[in-house]
């Protein structure tokens, strides 16, 4: 970040932009970012923060269409998306073929023929941000098939209100503060870890961070941190943690195990599993072992998950250690331990991301139920720590309004937010998801704003095929990104430093101003999504009759309504931000997750059937999904280490979040290319794993299994398990023809396997690898670069179509 001292001040501008991962304040000359500084509210500003300076680097610079598409309509050429040329077009023409494709798909079609695909961190601007445009955009065209969910935490948001009664997202602002885990908490138990860099990011808008800070209080004030995952360095330094490693993706082995020592060992609390929770004699036969029949109770409807689950065995310490690696002694020791002391359970997202992924956050609270300290001030289950930012900060996120979304219309399916290949591939398809059935809809357009699915989205290589299925694909994308490479028309959108908007930071609202025109002729969506619905002939319903900046007033006024204290909006744009009213900063108001319903389960019950936690779920057990039973269990997945496929691929990848970047964002900047090894993503891989296989420090190596390739540079690293690799996501795809991604995208590799058909969730982190030393000259990373672009008048670009501007069908 830089120094206010090392800005000169003659001719530059300072403003204020609010982004995921903080707020800033921007220093410019000219239009250019000459430096990035932490906001004054802020006291651990993020390193990302300097990916802003390159907001001008490798950008969509007009519209432009896929050659075979321009040239011979909808459909043509579909395998080259992602090697055809692109000819730019002016925005009329570029406006005039969207409008009319939407409305040809619409009309001939059906509306759910048209997947608005808008899932993404693009803005942290409450009005800029590009999944309310499309949004509204897509409400007033009529519809269309729409995703719930999210790939960061789809199976926990899916099993949650089964457990608690409550919603995923309502629980984070519930979680027990960090004083109170200060004063009262003696082991904090992380299964996923609890990764610092995950911490100072929130979706929605960043503020002030504070995560570090208590993570050294804790400590300092005796606060005992474990770490179980496969990485050591999940836990800041300055928690002095202790490291479990474990296979991944076994935690809930571990928790089946530690439960059953502590119910043999006479150290549950069985009072007050039998007062606050529903289903506990089930899940007690089941982890015993004492079959089916004592597991299901007086269940009489279909049990199809019955062979997916062991209800015979004990799941004693000896058999955990067997599936997760670690050693039996210790995980009764930690039992023993988890019992004597107040202590918390927390699961990061990680845990989830996996087959089966439902069950860790289910099992984890079973976990804090037989220890009995459920409600109790610095014990029992917490979630997102290490997450996102601040969880028990203090910080509950101010409401701050945005771009109105009209309610959805009964019509157009709604599908789980991972399932995009399968609805892609098998129109008509059957599909299950929470609880209810549909058929995936023939897709014959994809509109894409604010996101990338060749990013966040699993088996990639299958993703590719499955992606030349529409006839048409829209993206609108600053930058040359992977998506917006592989798409037919490309519509250049601003960045939120090219545009003003209201920044929602946790605690305060930011006023965000342009820091510099818009580049090339990019425009903000909402002026792209405006031009499109006049063109549509709902003009007037989107914007009702607002330009962007008035819009950006109207949405500060209805916030200013519910708070009377709030400044004047000249005033706020004049001061630059507003802290939002009774948002301490440190910790208050104090907070324990669960408490009320502890300290009067029957006067304050849970929203659950029976008003308790629930360790068994009828509505589930009706179901009958075979790869979700009613009750958190050990499942298989479909390959780990020492399980299914661990005698050919004998590695297990971790595909983190990266440090340099958010998610895939400025991945082509300076910030995440200086990162790089040998210009690819770098793999962490454990030296004993390395030199067992000649790779040394630096090389190229290429990591494998049956679903894909990639290459990237090895670090020698012993802070992860010899039998794991670590390779971050968010490299832009690069395939090479052979389909190796030659920048190092791990989801090259990883399974497009929903979590269960209860969650659907991405399975990222059930993935098991090779990796080799690559002999011979490495390809050179492409994916950097723009692609061919063609002049209009270039004869390559209109062969065959002697009116290259026509639309194809018409309006």
């Amino acid at each position: 970040m830089s120094a206010a001292s090392d800005i000169p001040t003659a001719g530059v501008r300072t403003t204020a932009i609010g982004t995921h991962f903080g707020s800033f304040l921007v220093d410019s000359r000219d239009g250019e970012v000459v430096a990035v500084r932490g906001h004054p509210t802020d006291p651990e500003p993020s390193h990302l923060g300097e990916s802003l300076r390159h907001f001008a680097e490798n950008r969509v610079m007009r519209p432009a269409v896929r050659q075979s598409w321009l040239r011979d309509g909808p459909g043509a050429a579909t395998e080259l998306r992602g090697d055809d040329p692109f000819v730019e077009v002016e925005w009329d023409t570029a406006l005039d073929l969207v409008a009319a494709e939407l409305a040809r798909v619409r009309d001939d079609h059906g509306n759910a023929s048209v997947f608005g695909g808008s899932y993404g961190w693009g803005s942290a601007g409450r009005f800029g941000l590009a999944s309310s445009q499309q949004h509204r955009f897509m409400r007033f065209f009529g519809g269309c098939t729409d995703q719930k969910g999210t790939y960061s935490s789809a199976a926990a948001e899916a099993i949650f209100p089964y457990m608690v009664g409550t919603g995923y997202h309502a629980g984070l602002a519930r979680q027990t503060s960090w004083s109170v885990i200060c004063e009262h908490t003696e082991l904090f138990v992380c299964f996923g870890g609890m990764r610092a860099s995950n911490s100072h990011v929130t979706y929605g808008g960043q503020g002030p961070h504070h995560h570090n800070d208590w993570v050294a209080r804790a400590s300092k004030a005796g606060v005992q941190f474990l770490n179980v995952g496969p990485l050591r360095d999940d836990l800041d330094k300055s928690a002095d943690a202790r490291w479990l490693s474990i296979r991944p993706g076994t935690d809930v082995a571990l928790m089946a195990g530690i439960i059953h020592t502590l119910v043999t060992d006479g150290l549950a609390d069985e009072e007050f599993l039998t007062t606050y929770c529903h289903g506990w004699d089930r899940l007690r036969a089941h982890v015993l072992g004492g079959g089916l029949a004592a597991a299901c109770g007086d269940w009489r409807g279909p049990t199809p998950w019955a062979n997916a689950v062991d209800y015979d065995t004990p799941k004693t310490a000896q058999w955990a250690s067997e599936v997760t690696g670690v050693d039996a002694s210790d995980i009764i020791a930690l039992a023993h331990e988890m019992a004597r002391k107040r202590t918390l359970v927390n699961l990061s997202l990680s845990t989830q991301r996996a087959h089966h992924g439902e069950q860790p956050y289910w099992m984890a609270l079973a976990l804090a139920c037989v220890l009995g300290q459920v409600g109790l001030p610095g014990g029992g289950y917490a979630f997102s720590f290490g997450t996102q930012g601040n969880t028990g900060a203090g910080q509950t996120r101010a409401r701050i309004p945005g771009l109105p979304v009209p309610m959805r219309q009964p019509g157009p399916p709604t599908i789980a937010v991972s399932r995009i290949t399968e609805m892609l591939e098998g129109p008509r398809e059957p599909f299950d998801f929470d609880g209810r059935t549909g058929r995936f809809p023939d897709v014959r357009l994809v509109y894409w704003s604010g996101g990338n699915p060749f990013h966040h989205h699993q088996d990639l290589n299958r993703l590719m095929q499955a992606w030349q299925r529409p006839e048409t694909i829209v993206v609108q994308e600053p930058f040359w990104s992977s998506v917006a490479r592989r798409a037919d028309i490309v519509l250049p959108a601003t960045t939120p430093l090219e545009r003003n908007d209201i920044g929602g930071a946790e605690t305060m609202l930011i006023a965000m101003a342009a820091v510099a025109e818009p580049v090339g002729e990019s425009r903000d969506d909402y002026w792209i999504f405006a031009r499109l619905a006049e063109r549509l002939g709902f003009g007037e319903q989107f914007t009702e009759g607002r330009t962007a900046d008035e819009w950006v007033e109207v949405i500060y006024e209805i916030h200013r309504a519910a708070d009377p204290e709030a400044p004047p909006y000249e005033e706020f744009r004049r001061e630059g931000y507003v802290m939002a009213p009774g948002m301490a900063l440190m910790g208050d108001p104090e907070q324990v997750f669960l408490e009320a319903f502890r300290s009067d389960p029957d006067g304050k019950p849970l929203h659950t059937p029976s008003g308790r936690i629930q360790l068994w779920n009828d509505k589930i057990a009706e179901y009958g999904y075979d790869d979700c039973p009613p009750h958190p269990a050990w499942m298989e997945p479909f390959e780990r280490l020492g399980g299914a496929g661990s005698d050919r691929w004998p590695l297990h990848l971790v595909s983190n979040q990266p440090v340099a970047r958010l998610h895939s964002q400025f991945d082509h900047a300076a910030p995440s290319q200086a990162t790089k090894v040998a210009g690819r993503e770098p793999v962490r891989i454990h030296p004993e794993t390395a030199a067992a296989r000649g790779i040394s420090d630096g090389d190229v190596v290429r990591l494998y299994n049956d679903r894909g390739a990639c290459l990237a540079g090895a670090v020698l690293d012993d802070s992860l398990l010899p039998e794991a690799v670590q390779l971050s996501t968010g490299a832009w795809y690069d395939p090479a023809p052979d389909g190796t991604c030659r920048a190092g995208n791990p989801n090259t590799l990883t399974a497009d396997v929903g979590t269960s058909r209860l969650g659907q969730g991405p399975s990222a982190h059930t993935c098991l690898v090779e990796v080799e030393r690559y002999e011979g000259k490495p390809p050179p990373v492409e994916s950097y670069a723009p692609p061919e672009i063609l002049p209009l008048r270039d004869s390559r670009a209109t062969a065959g179509n002697q009116t290259p501007n026509r639309s194809p069908c018409s309006v």
